[in-house]
C-alpha cells in the first residue's frame, strides 16, 4: 500500500442527506412511490460491486434512504 495512488471519491464533501428530507405527507409518499429509486440504487450497487469500487461511499450515502426516499434523495 505504500506505493498505491490515492483516488478521489465522486461525492462532494458538501453533499449531505438526512431523514428530514423524507416525505412527510401522504401525497409526498404516493408521489415518491412512482419514482424507481430502489431500482436505480440497485443498478448503481451492481456497477459498484462489479467494476467501480471507488463509488462505494456515494452508494452507501444514497442507499440509506431506500425505504423512505424523498425528492432530495
Amino acid at each position: 500500500m505504500d506505493n498505491s495512488k490515492p483516488v478521489s471519491v465522486p461525492l462532494g464533501s458538501h453533499f449531505k442527506l438526512s431523514k428530514k428530507e423524507s416525505p412527510s405527507t401522504r401525497e409526498e409518499h404516493v408521489e415518491m412511490k412512482k419514482v424507481p429509486y430502489d431500482s436505480a440504487i440497485d443498478s448503481i450497487m451492481y456497477a459498484m460491486v462489479c467494476t467501480r469500487p471507488d463509488i462505494a461511499q456515494a452508494v452507501r450515502v444514497v442507499s440509506q434512504f431506500m425505504g423512505d426516499s424523498g425528492k432530495q434523495h
